[in-house]
């Protein structure tokens, strides 16, 4: 659906859909604090972090709008109609969400309900969790000697398995990134084992990632699944698949300024 802008109301207020990035509040596009900042309401997801809630002004409506893997605050149908009602009040309106706003954050959808109200919106970019996670985890998605090209999927269970394109996945030479992984992991390790993937293919899951609390856990297909539950790893997670995986150890950065920090 295209938006019109014939249909917006002049006398509505406008939503501001806003990247959080991965976590680290200094990832913040200097748009999204200013944003923060200035707004008459914040509807929030569960991804977004303390730091980042922190730039929100005292005087704004927090509306908490999470959504966990089978725990819904509200529905997404419902979060759609609370943006319009509150945009319809006069209010300036930033729809916050974790990473960027346009992967795997239905933002399309949102803004599809918010044009066929006559609602103007606008779309501020954020770091995305793939991009940023992986950067302070010191793996690159891309290398010209490991990876040419990376794919991003969501790991979301479906019936207890990982509805997704197995053969895509095991392609050589490629980053696999998939968000919202954890839950369906050991089925995902054997999927990509049972479609030609080697058992030793490197893999990262980080939880946490760009904050203080970041943890980083690396293995292969054969043993991840076990090595993940032996730590105890929660959400939110980010899975990465691919020989960059091996580079970890070499420009684990945000590892090492945490350890001298703490020394």
């Amino acid at each position: 659906m295209k938006a019109d802008v014939k249909n917006f109301k002049p006398d509505c207020g406008r939503v501001y859909l806003v990247g959080a990035g991965p976590g680290d509040p200094e990832l913040l596009t200097l748009r999204a604090v200013r944003l923060l900042q200035q707004a008459d309401a914040i509807v929030y997801d569960y991804l977004v972090s303390d730091g980042v809630l922190a730039f929100v002004s005292p005087t704004a409506e927090r509306i908490y709008a999470g959504k966990r893997r089978n725990e819904h605050t509200l529905r997404q149908e419902q979060i759609n109609t609370l943006l319009v009602k509150l945009a319809r009040e006069g209010k300036q309106v930033v729809r916050l969400k974790g990473g960027d706003p346009f992967i795997f954050g239905r933002g399309g959808e949102e803004l599809q309900t918010l044009a066929a109200s006559g609602v103007a919106f606008e779309v501020v970019p954020g770091v995305t969790a793939a991009s940023g996670v992986s950067s302070y985890a010191g793996i690159p998605l891309t290398h010209r000697d490991h990876a040419q090209c990376c794919l991003f999927v969501t790991g979301h269970l479906k019936d207890g398995t990982a509805d997704l394109d197995w053969p895509s996945l095991v392609r050589l030479n490629q980053t696999v990134v998939i968000y919202m992984g954890l839950g369906g992991l050991p089925e995902i390790c054997r999927q990509m084992v049972a479609h030609g993937a080697s058992p030793e293919l490197p893999i990262a899951v980080v939880q946490d990632g760009s904050l203080p609390t970041q943890k980083v856990v690396i293995g292969t297909l054969a043993n991840m699944a076990g090595r993940v539950a032996q730590v105890g790893l929660k959400s939110p997670c980010l899975t990465i698949i691919g020989e960059v995986v091996k580079l970890h150890k070499e420009l684990a950065w945000f590892e090492q300024t945490k350890s001298a920090v703490a020394a």
